[in-house]
């Protein structure tokens, strides 16, 4: 069986430079522990940025569920990485915590840039999850080095009868997927899903 290649692309469709950027990425990321199919480069005639794109969808192989877009917009000599929207493939606005931006030859710029890749992967995102009669009611990604939540899903017909009354009396709409961490109290269980495991 062919091996699928990690940011896999056609030579034809990228300049020296792009391509320079695109083979040391793709030799980077065979340690990675990810699927080669969650790795992508968009050649800059293929984007809406005019940009070589290369980006990486962190998911959660056990709920078949994706969790971030991180990528880095690259154009032969900048680098400007950071989350990016999952569908359109644009940075935010405003810098996020993932921010970086480098520059210099393509070489260079493609190592630094799967050192970041390296570095958002190897932070420890765990799954919180909230249990009523052994189901999923809510759940929660996040990384446990500083509790940022990525994602979360609220399913209230799941939810314990007690629960739906608060929120129904409280006049708060928990079906459009948010939660209140907080209001939950501690997760039923936290499950490793990617990245550095904490240490007790």
């Amino acid at each position: 069986m062919e091996e699928i290649p990690w940011f896999e692309h056609d030579k034809d469709d990228l300049t020296s430079a792009q391509q320079e950027f695109a083979a040391v990425l793709s030799a980077r990321a065979r340690s990675w522990s990810v699927d080669p199919l969650d790795t992508v480069l968009l050649p800059a005639c293929h984007t809406c940025f005019g940009e070589l794109l290369a980006y990486l969808d962190i998911g959660d192989p056990e709920r078949h569920q994706g969790v971030l877009t991180i990528g880095a917009h690259y154009d032969g000599t900048n680098v400007r990485a950071d989350k990016l929207h999952n569908q359109n493939f644009s940075r935010p606005d405003a810098p996020t915590e993932f921010t970086f931006t480098s520059a210099g030859i393509p070489t260079e710029a493609a190592h630094r840039t799967a050192d970041w890749f390296e570095v958002v992967l190897a932070r420890p995102l765990v799954r919180c999850e909230w249990l009523y009669e052994g189901k999923v009611y809510a759940l929660r990604y996040e990384y446990t080095d500083d509790g940022r939540g990525l994602s979360e899903g609220f399913e209230t017909p799941l939810a314990p009868p007690e629960l739906q009354e608060r929120f129904a009396a409280e006049g708060v709409d928990r079906g459009r997927g948010r939660i209140n961490r907080a209001g939950l109290g501690e997760p039923d269980r936290v499950v490793h899903v990617r990245g550095m495991k904490s240490t007790p």
